[in-house]
């Protein structure tokens, strides 16, 4: 398909720079094929949702893998930063680097508050990525990261705002647990530990799944036509217990309900081989559009995404073209707030 048939017009306005106060009082628009829209509230998931579904989330938890600082090259020294956004090993990330342009092979580098996290320019790609190897390794480069890193906003926001210290609690599901993401599943922002009691209460089962989200979410499509896009990969796993808990519940008529496209991503991938969902560990590059058969997602809640981004084509390819344009456009006419820290969507898939 081509990419301008993903494009609409998004006022800077409407770009989050801040969540909404509790995270649960976002808005919620849902989204049913062939039925008006309803305008809600994230809290409203108590009343649509019922006893028996099955909500998926993903517990990545976010690096603060934004990090500043020196590249050294004989007596000359010049600022840089870097955007981590997958680990190649103990040692080794790859980053986006900004500005490139000053940065050769085997180039040192003092980064962190104080300099005090060393790392040689192992390789250099396209469009300002680089390979970093650091000095240390395993759990002291996370911990280093960790001190001395910024939580790594998406560009929209970064470009109006600088990055503040309640993002480190913002930018976070209250539900984290494994690191290894550069950028938040951003559709769990919305969950509070009482929404997750309440939703419990129901009988609504809360599974947990990880995909690490790398910075490549963020990269824009440069390409005419979907099919010469090469989509970034992550790292994910389901495991075999949470598989066969989902499979129970559907087959008692449960729905799945995937909390954010991460967690709809990784599930599609699991289930991609086979049409039915298995474990799963390993990279995923899966890229969805219209056309695409979904085999393990019933209901999508995610965020409002950017115009020609792979996330509204991916939500366009679940709950249809022409039902996206029209809520998209419902939704900007109304004031609802779009991206990372915006409100969210509750789409229920097309038929």
């Amino acid at each position: 398909m081509r990419v301008d048939e993903f494009d609409f017009d998004l006022p800077e306005k409407c770009i989050a720079l801040h969540p909404a106060e509790p995270r649960d009082s976002a808005r919620m628009l849902i989204v049913r094929p062939g039925e008006p829209l309803e305008d809600a509230h994230v809290t409203d998931l108590l009343r649509v949702l019922r006893a028996g579904d099955v909500l998926v989330v993903n517990d990545t938890r976010v690096l603060p893998a934004e990090l500043t600082g020196t590249r050294m090259r004989g007596d000359n020294r010049a600022s840089v930063s870097f955007n981590l956004h997958k680990r190649v090993d103990a040692h080794t990330w790859r980053a986006f680097a900004r500005p490139a342009k000053r940065l050769h092979v085997l180039d040192r580098l003092e980064l962190g508050d104080n300099g005090n996290i060393a790392a040689t320019v192992a390789g250099k790609g396209e469009t300002g990525e680089v390979t970093l190897e650091f000095d240390l390794g395993g759990a002291q480069l996370d911990e280093a990261i960790k001190a001395h890193g910024a939580m790594p906003l998406p560009p929209y926001i970064e470009a109006k705002r600088h990055t503040e210290e309640r993002d480190r609690t913002d930018y976070q599901t209250v539900y984290a647990a494994r690191d290894g993401a550069v950028a938040a599943p951003t559709a769990g922002l919305h969950f509070t530990e009482s929404l997750l009691q309440k939703l419990a209460d129901l009988g609504v089962t809360i599974e947990r799944v990880t995909l690490h989200v790398g910075a490549g979410t963020f990269l824009p499509v440069k390409v005419d036509d979907t099919r010469d896009h090469v989509m970034h990969a992550e790292w994910g796993d389901i495991p075999a217990a949470v598989v066969e808990r989902i499979l129970a519940a559907r087959a008692k008529g449960g729905r799945v309900v995937a909390v954010g496209t991460t967690s709809m991503r990784l599930l599609e991938t699991a289930a991609r081989a086979t049409g039915t969902l298995q474990p799963f560990i390993g990279d995923t590059d899966i890229f969805i559009t219209p056309g695409y058969r979904f085999n393990a997602v019933d209901i999508l809640m995610t965020n409002f995404h950017l115009p020609r981004s792979t996330l509204f084509m991916l939500v366009s390819a679940f709950a249809g073209l022409e039902t996206m344009r029209a809520a998209y456009r419902h939704a900007i006419e109304t004031g609802y707030r779009f991206y990372s820290y915006g409100d969210a969507s509750l789409l229920f898939r097309a038929e």
